[in-house]
């Protein structure tokens, strides 16, 4: 009975991992789909900023210590309202979508 109840505690375990890895691997996986349709136009695919609608808007390294010192808060603010020449896209994107970028963006950095 006590090898039984061990398996099943054991598999239980395993099975929290996986779908703990899964939802892991899908959340980052849409914060990078995320990053792809709304930011590389003007962030680029590395977060530097480095493309032409970039450079004419002065979009900001994403990777810098100047954006990357800043709260979760004030970034998703940011990316929610807007910022400067930064357009909102809160009605683009929802809240849980937001964070999972913000999470996207500090793992940008140099």
């Amino acid at each position: 009975m006590r090898a039984l109840t061990v398996r099943v505690i054991t598999l239980s375990l395993g099975i929290i991992c996986v779908l703990a890895l899964v939802t892991t691997t899908f959340a980052q996986s849409d914060a990078a789909s995320i990053f792809k349709a709304n930011c590389v136009l003007c962030h680029g695919t590395d977060g530097s900023g480095n493309t032409s609608a970039g450079k004419a808007l002065k979009a900001k390294d994403l990777r810098s210590d100047e954006v990357q010192k800043q709260s979760d808060a004030a970034l998703i603010d940011s990316v929610t309202k807007g910022k400067g020449n930064m357009p909102a896209f809160g009605s683009k994107v929802n809240p849980e979508g937001v964070k999972s970028l913000v999470a996207y963006i500090r793992a940008l950095k140099k």
